[in-house]
C-alpha cells in the first residue's frame, strides 16, 4: 500500500510514480459531473505525468451518442477550464482519442455484460450517477463478474450524497459490501482532495510547535465553516429534498473535523489514518432530540444580494415546494468525548447565499489567565487563534499579539499569513486530482469507510428527526452572514463567529 501523503503535491512532484495502466469507466458520462471536474482533473494527471498513455476512458450513459459526440461534449468543458490552449492543447488530444463511449441502460443486464466481456485488467468504477443508482450498479457489475479481481485491480468509486440519513446509509453500506470488499470501494470526499485539507496532518504532526498545545489544556473551541456566496439555482429539486445540514455536515464538516481531531497514527499507511479519524467520529456527539433546537440552528435566505448578483427567496427558486421547511443554512454544536478535547465545543457553520464564500478552520486559543497591561482588561485582550484557509485562497494564518509602538504598552492583534500561491504553483486544480490518483494507485487514506460514513449520519440524526417534527428555518437575508440564531449560539457560550471572508 503506497503512503497516504505522497500525493499532496501533484503538481512536478517528481517523487510521485505514475498511476498503472488502467481503464476508468464512469458511469454517467454525459453528466456535469464527467464534464466540469473529472475529466479536466484527469487531463492535469496527464500533464502532470500522472497518468500516461495506458489510461483509457469508457463513458457510459443511457442517451444516444457515440465515442465522438462524448468526445466533443467535452471539447467545450475542456476549453473553458485548461490552462493552456484548450481543446487544442496536445494533452487532450491525446486522452481525448482514448475516450469512448458505452451507451446503456444503468438497470438493464445487456448493459453489464457486454461492459464487462470489453474490459480486461486494472479497471477503476466511477459512480458519477444519481445516488439511488449506487447500489443496483454496484449489484450489477458484481452479477456481471466485473468486480473479480482475476487479471488485475477492479475497484468502486462512490460519490456523495451516501445516504439521505443513518438508516439508509446503513442499508447502502449492506448492499454494497454483500457484493464487494471494503478493499475495493472509494467513497469520494472531494473536499479531501483540497491541498490545505490534506496539509492539516502536516502542520499537525511534522510541527511540534502546535502539538504540543492541540489539546484541551490550551483550545478554548474551534469553528469549521463552509459559506458559500451561490444559492440554490438550477438545483431546487435537489437541494429542496436534501438541505444543507445531508448536504454537508455529515461528511464534507465532519471530514474536516476528524482531521484536526484525529489523534497521530502510528504511521501515514491508510489504514493507520483512517482508524484514528474513525475513532474520533465515533466520539463526536451532537445534540439530543430535545437540544436539537437550541444547539443546532437552521437558516433560510430571502432576497438580496450576495456574490455581486440578485437573489430571489428561496421559496421562489424553480422547483422548490412552496410549503418547503428546507433549509438552506445550518450551525451546529457539537462534542468529542475523547481525553483530548473533553470540554472542548466544535461550532460547525455551513449555507448559500452567504456574504462570502470561505470554507476554513478556526481553533481558538484560551485567552491569557494574568496579564500586566495597565489600562487593558483581560477579557479585552484577543485570544490567539490558528486559521487554516481552505477556500478560495489557501492557506494558514497565525493570529497573536504584539506591542503597538509608541511609551505606553499596548497591544495590537497582528498575524503571519502563509498562502499556498505564494510559495507553490496550483494551476487551476479542481480538487479531484488528487482523489483519482490516488484511486488509481490503490491508496484508500481519503476515502471513507463505512463506519466513518455511519458514525457521522449517527451524530447528526437526532436534529435531522427533530427538525422533521415540525418546525421553519428562520430567515436570513441574502448577502448576509446568516441569521441571528447562529450568533445567539455562540453568544450563549460567551464567543462569537469568526467573520467570514
Amino acid at each position: 500500500m503506497s503512503d497516504g501523503l505522497v500525493s499532496e503535491s501533484l503538481a512536478g512532484d517528481s517523487d510521485s510514480p505514475p498511476a498503472p495502466a488502467a481503464t476508468l469507466v464512469i458511469f454517467g458520462a454525459m453528466g456535469d459531473l464527467t464534464r466540469r471536474l473529472l475529466v479536466p482533473s484527469i487531463l492535469n494527471l496527464a500533464r502532470d505525468g500522472l497518468i500516461g498513455n495506458d489510461l483509457n476512458i469508457i463513458g457510459v450513459s443511457h442517451h444516444d451518442g457515440s465515442d465522438e459526440s462524448l468526445r466533443d461534449t467535452l471539447d467545450e468543458f475542456i476549453t473553458k477550464s485548461a490552462d493552456t490552449s484548450g481543446a487544442d492543447d496536445p494533452a487532450w488530444q491525446a486522452l481525448r482519442q482514448r475516450i469512448s463511449y458505452h451507451r446503456g441502460d444503468f438497470t438493464a443486464n445487456a448493459t453489464f455484460e457486454t461492459l464487462a466481456a470489453e474490459i480486461t485488467g486494472n479497471v477503476a468504477f466511477y459512480l458519477a450517477t444519481a445516488p439511488n443508482f449506487f447500489g443496483p450498479i454496484v449489484d450489477q457489475l458484481a452479477d456481471a463478474g466485473a468486480l473479480d479481481e482475476k487479471d488485475g485491480f477492479r475497484r468502486v468509486l462512490i460519490e456523495k450524497p451516501f445516504g439521505h440519513d443513518l438508516a439508509s446509509a446503513r442499508d447502502l453500506n449492506r448492499q454494497i459490501l454483500a457484493r464487494v470488499p471494503e478493499s475495493q470501494i472509494y467513497r469520494i470526499d472531494h473536499f479531501l482532495g483540497k491541498e490545505t485539507v490534506q496539509n492539516i496532518m502536516v502542520a499537525r504532526f511534522a510541527n511540534s510547535l502546535w502539538e504540543a498545545v492541540w489539546n484541551s489544556r490550551y483550545i478554548d473551541h474551534i469553528q469549521i465553516t463552509a459559506a458559500e456566496t451561490v444559492a440554490v439555482g438550477t438545483r431546487g429539486k435537489f437541494y429542496d429534498a436534501t438541505g444543507a445540514l445531508r448536504d454537508m455536515v455529515p461528511n464534507h464538516l465532519f471530514q474536516l473535523l476528524a482531521m484536526i481531531g484525529m489523534e497521530p497514527p502510528n504511521s501515514f499507511d491508510a489504514e493507520a489514518i483512517r482508524n484514528e479519524k474513525a475513532k474520533l467520529l465515533a466520539a463526536v456527539r451532537g445534540p439530543c432530540e430535545k437540544t436539537a433546537f437550541v444547539d443546532a440552528v437552521r437558516g433560510r435566505y430571502v432576497a438580496g444580494r450576495a456574490g455581486d448578483k440578485d437573489v430571489v427567496d428561496y421559496l421562489a427558486e424553480a422547483d422548490v415546494a412552496p410549503d418547503s421547511r428546507t433549509e438552506t443554512y445550518v450551525a451546529v454544536k457539537v462534542e468529542v468525548e475523547t481525553w483530548r478535547w473533553a470540554g472542548v465545543p466544535f461550532y460547525l457553520r455551513t449555507g448559500k447565499a452567504l456574504t462570502a464564500r470561505d470554507t476554513e478552520i478556526v481553533v481558538q486559543f484560551k485567552p491569557v489567565p494574568f496579564a500586566q497591561f495597565r489600562g487593558t482588561g483581560v477579557d479585552q485582550l484577543p485570544p490567539n487563534s490558528f486559521v487554516i484557509q481552505v477556500q478560495p485562497n489557501e492557506g494558514i494564518s497565525v493570529n497573536f499579539l504584539a506591542k503597538k509602538p509608541g511609551p505606553a504598552v499596548n497591544t495590537a492583534e497582528v498575524s503571519m499569513d502563509f498562502c499556498y500561491a505564494d510559495h507553490f504553483t496550483l494551476g487551476q486544480r479542481t480538487g479531484y486530482e488528487t482523489l483519482l490518483y490516488d484511486a488509481l494507485t490503490g491508496d484508500q487514506t481519503l476515502f471513507q469507510r463505512a463506519d466513518m460514513i455511519e458514525s457521522g449520519w449517527a451524530a447528526m440524526q437526532p436534529v435531522l428527526d427533530a427538525w422533521d417534527s415540525g418546525g421553519t428555518p428562520e430567515d436570513y437575508a441574502a448577502g448576509s452572514a446568516g441569521p441571528a440564531g447562529a450568533d445567539e449560539l455562540l453568544a450563549r457560550d460567551g464567543r462569537h463567529w469568526h467573520k467570514l471572508g
